[in-house]
């Protein structure tokens, strides 16, 4: 038997995933940074959330649903967005002459930003299970 600690325990939980992913991912980019062809690589996750989020707060899809008039009609595909993210080559940077385009700045800066959010999210989901634990240490009181 499995019980929610909150209706945002587990969003947080795969955001917290996703930015581990990601720290991985940016990782990766910079220990090819002298791979010639090599082409930075990064993940959208956000609209994964946003979606996971509308669904667990009640709000309604904005997708159509498909009408089946026969049981025997087909399920529609699964894009990328339902399995989670979508991995895909960063635009915009140059790259060398090797073919590289891994930007060491671009790559830090991205691997700082994604710290300083995966550390929130941790002090929120430790947040949101403190007040679970001061609502048992109260009731044991009673």
């Amino acid at each position: 038997m499995s019980f929610e600690i909150s209706k945002s325990h587990n969003l947080l939980a795969k955001a917290m995933d996703y930015r581990a992913l990601r720290a991985d991912m940016i990782s990766s980019n910079i220990a090819n940074i002298d791979t010639p062809g090599y082409k930075s690589r990064d993940i959208d996750f956000e609209s994964y959330l946003k979606k996971e989020r509308d669904i667990l707060y009640g709000k309604k899809s904005q997708e159509l649903e498909l009408a089946k008039s026969n049981d025997m009609h087909l399920d529609p595909l699964v894009d990328d967005m339902e399995k989670g993210g979508i991995i895909f080559f960063r635009d915009g940077h140059d790259a060398r002459n090797d073919g590289n385009t891994v930007d060491l700045d671009v790559e830090t800066t991205e691997l700082a930003k994604n710290r300083v959010m995966y550390d929130a999210l941790s002090m929120a989901l430790k947040k949101d299970s403190a007040i679970f634990r001061s609502i048992i240490d109260s009731s044991a009181k009673v």
